[in-house]
């Protein structure tokens, strides 16, 4: 190769590049004999030595430009020119260890295929003949299996053994790949690959994470008791590693055993309000280490530590959704003193986040409240909502009963999605306020103030003549977007809460007027049905509740359809609402009518 100008001044850079790297190797070693200092100290003098090594490799990076200077070469192949050329055998060692830092720097970046290629011309430097990997395994790390580590020398200042390091590296290959087959839902690869990288060298910390890993997989693979002992694992190697504790609850959740699934979310608020020691650093002899390997989004999110105000909401949900209402009753109170002591500002609201927008949550405290008896409570916390959504409601909302982005983007699409995504936004204002007066009406009608009780349904049913539908020319129940189909719901229970509100006052031609709205709004809908047959027979038309009632007992909805309602998907704050809204009369009701029928000989079907 022709020399090029300055070329005589390589020898020194080389020379001060190596004393350089000398002196930190030997302040390393010095700072790891002399054991850990003052917390903040010892953590100052680690942040200073890699500082150092840093700007050694960006020194590295500027020799490798000038050395590919003119040639327009990749990283990749300036190794593959280098390995080819470079026959000297005193060199070999050095290519090497300086290989293994590279692979290191690449594996830090997720360069896979890199690392991968890089292996491939070590081994062939190696061994021209060897076979990579048989069929079925996994190349990288057969690789780096495979790899012959160059002999040290005692004189060598070296930080880290560079079989140190090649442990380091297959176990963050392993740890790396098993994530990325996770991610890729490869999950019976992803599993293999944790468990080789449970195998490898790595502190505590990390093996815990590994562990975690393979509970979040085997829970994906349908294996959940499988999961829980590799959960239980990880906490076992690390109690710190709180994520392995939120991934249990999860578990605990999907197989249904909820006392088990509280205990473990208590545990877990309660570690969370600790102030646990900080984390020693897992292997302070070590300069380069798993975790600076393996820092990827998916082991982030993973790995992401629950705010406090997460759990005790989730404690809050779990036991009102399993009736344990005393216990949900405390914890949502909890939950909303802490929003008034200033946690708004510290409270996750993203889309990992397990809270749903907060005047859900105090629609949700309104309904554990009312289960719980404390009506004039839940009539409280509601106004709360009414009052806080008020000014945010427009005068009119007209929007499609079907709100579809457009699949071709157009010059205007943006200004589109905008549009929309602020009706969405008032869909859910109109959605709260119009719930907080659902609630209240319901909480009035348990204190036995029917007329209060159907102001506030009146004020439900006002509030959503607000929102228009058009363009959708489908019938009113079918193939509503999920925001106007909790809106109908709403509607229907108003005028059911007022319907049965007006048959205890003996207004029931008022009351039979609610309860055909409610079914014009959901034909066949159990409750309104069976308290439409009530109102009938009280207005002595008994031939028409009759007729009714053979009608709605002959349909596929009337054997279970209150059951079904329940099961639907409709929100949490929802559910007393429709609980309250069943027919409880039922039994009694077909009795009446089937002793009229009996007497009569009348056939409805006539």
């Amino acid at each position: 190769m022709k020399r090029r100008r300055g070329a005589a001044a390589e020898p020194r850079c080389l020379e001060a590049w190596a004393a350089e790297s000398q002196a930190l190797a030997r302040r390393w070693r010095a700072a790891r004999c002399s054991g850990p200092g003052p917390g903040r100290a010892a953590e100052r003098e680690v942040r200073q030595q890699r500082d150092g090594f840093g700007g050694l490799l960006r020194r590295m990076w500027v020799l490798e430009a000038c050395g590919a200077c003119g040639q327009d070469l990749s990283t990749e192949e300036l190794w593959q020119k280098v390995l080819q050329e470079v026959t000297a055998g005193e060199l070999q060692a050095p290519l090497h260890r300086l290989g293994a830092l590279q692979a290191a720097w690449w594996l830090a970046a997720s360069r896979l295929g890199s690392t991968i290629g890089l292996f491939r011309l070590l081994s062939n430097a190696e061994d021209p003949g060897r076979t990579c990997c048989r069929e079925g395994e996994n190349e990288l790390l057969s690789l780096l299996k495979a790899w012959q580590v160059p002999a040290e020398e005692a004189s060598l200042p070296l930080v880290q053994s560079t079989e140190d390091l090649k442990e380091i590296l297959c176990t963050a290959a392993a740890f790396l790949q098993g994530l990325q087959e996770l991610e890729a839902g490869n999950f019976a690869t992803a599993l293999s690959l944790f468990q080789e990288a449970a195998g490898g060298f790595c502190s505590k910390r990390v093996l815990a994470q590994i562990y975690t890993c393979l509970g979040c997989c085997a829970q994906q693979m349908g294996k959940p008791q499988t999961a829980l002992q590799h959960l239980k694992r990880a906490l076992q190697v690390d109690f710190q590693c709180l994520p392995a504790l939120s991934h249990a609850a999860a578990v605990y959740h999907e197989l249904g055993e909820t006392n088990t699934e509280l205990e473990a979310l208590a545990l877990l608020y309660e570690a969370l309000g600790k102030k646990l020691p900080a984390a020693a650093s897992s292997s302070p002899r070590f300069l380069i280490r798993t975790e600076l390997l393996v820092d990827t989004p998916i082991l982030a999110s993973l790995l992401r530590h629950r705010h406090p105000s997460e759990v005790k909401y989730l404690l809050a949900q779990r036991c009102l959704q399993d009736g344990r209402v005393a216990d949900a009753v405390e914890h949502y109170l909890d939950f909303l003193a802490l929003l008034q002591e200033g946690l708004q500002r510290q409270v996750p609201l993203g889309d990992s986040s397990a809270l749903p927008r907060i005047p859900e949550v105090f629609l949700e405290t309104a309904s554990a409240l009312e289960q719980a008896g404390r009506h004039q409570d839940a009539i409280t916390v509601c106004e709360e909502v009414i009052s806080r959504t008020t000014d945010l409601i427009p005068r009119m909302l007209r929007v499609e009963e079907r709100l579809e982005q457009p699949e071709c983007p157009s010059p205007g699409a943006g200004l589109v999605g905008g549009l929309l995504s602020q009706k969405k936004e008032s869909l859910c204002y109109l959605t709260w306020r119009a719930a907080g007066y659902l609630h209240q009406g319901w909480a009035w009608a348990k204190l036995g103030e029917s007329k209060e009780a159907i102001t506030q349904f009146s004020r439900c049913l006002g509030d959503l003549l607000r929102l228009q539908l058009y363009g959708s020319g489908v019938e009113p129940t079918e193939n509503l977007m999920p925001e106007v189909e909790v809106l109908q719901k709403i509607r229907l229970l108003s005028l059911v809460g007022r319907g049965m509100q007006f048959l205890d006052l003996g207004r029931h031609k008022e009351a039979l007027l609610d309860f055909q709205h409610g079914l014009q709004i959901s034909p066949g809908d159990p409750a309104a049905a069976s308290y439409l047959v009530q109102a009938l027979w009280k207005l002595n038309r008994k031939q028409e509740a009759a007729a009714h009632w053979q009608k709605f007992s002959q349909s596929p909805r009337g054997e279970d359809g209150q059951q079904e309602e329940q099961g639907r998907s409709f929100p949490l704050y929802l559910v007393s609402c429709l609980k309250q809204a069943m027919f409880p009369h039922s039994e009694s009701l077909a009795r009446s009518i089937q002793d009229y029928l009996a007497t009569t000989n009348w056939d409805p079907s006539s």
